[in-house]
């Protein structure tokens, strides 16, 4: 039974991630090494992926930003009754709920040109829906929850004790955060960044709706390739899906590192 389960979990593993990324290697290079390197190197590809590394870039800062507070809000906001603090928890783990589609349709109806704030916001200069803004909420939507649930549980695992002494010993707040809070919660940002940026790099159905796809303005790297395999341009799609996968696994590997080398030291 037991070599049956190690079987299965092999057949399932080979099916699921090898069999496909074999594909997108086959498919990559079908016409060389020069077919596949001039589709990464067409115009479009390399504002697709320029256009993913802004979105990832501001979304991951946003999130360290206001993740780490919210974090912190969450844990150690006395001040917070338990209706409040069950209600943020449900609104931090709705995109776990909501589709990523769904969460991007919210988006232009809440802020789309024909909608009172979007009108409002236009008028100042600002286009959110179908532009760079709209992009970064969209993905921001999806990826928020990531960072703040690896750091609630080590804020909560490590108490308050050190945090309590540093305030008793005169250190001011923003002090005490950064030595005594920080590093025992490094960690977990570091894992909260990594898993945020892995992320925005697969995220493709809130940015469809949001961006409208538009080529050398609001496509990224994954809703370029999706058009590459509507226009059965499958060499430049599975060149450009073969980049984003190398990126998460290496993101995944450093990940791994970070968890043994903080293991090591006895660090959470």
């Amino acid at each position: 039974m037991q070599l049956l389960l190690i079987i299965l979990t092999y057949a399932v593993f080979i099916t699921l991630l090898i069999a496909p990324l074999l594909q997108m290697l086959l498919g990559a290079f079908q016409g060389g090494w020069g077919s596949a390197l001039a589709s990464l190197l067409r115009p479009e590809s390399l504002h697709a992926l320029g256009v993913t590394a802004a979105v990832v870039g501001v979304v991951t800062l946003l999130n360290v930003v206001f993740g780490v507070w919210l974090s912190i809000v969450l844990v150690r906001g006395g001040w917070l009754n338990g209706f409040v603090r069950r209600l943020l928890n449900a609104i931090i783990d709705l995109p776990f709920a909501v589709s990523p589609i769904i969460g991007g349709f919210m988006i232009v109806l809440l802020l789309g040109p024909q909608t009172i704030m979007g009108t409002l916001f236009a008028n100042m200069g600002v286009q959110i829906v179908y532009a760079f803004p709209g992009m970064v909420l969209a993905t921001l939507f999806v990826t928020f929850p990531l960072l703040i649930r690896e750091v609630v549980p080590v804020l909560q695992e490590i108490g308050t004790q050190q945090e309590e002494a540093a305030s008793m010993l005169g250190a001011y707040d923003w002090t005490t955060f950064w030595k005594v809070t920080w590093p025992s919660i490094r960690w977990g940002v570091l894992y909260g960044v990594v898993l945020t940026i892995a992320r925005s790099l697969g995220e493709f159905g809130a940015i469809l709706v949001v961006s409208g796809n538009i080529m050398n303005k609001t496509q990224t790297a994954t809703t370029l390739v999706y058009q590459d395999v509507e226009n059965f341009n499958i060499t430049a799609a599975s060149s450009l899906a073969l980049v984003l996968v190398f990126s998460s696994i290496i993101l995944l590997l450093f990940m791994e590192w970070a968890k043994r080398h903080a293991g090591r030291k006895g660090v959470h």
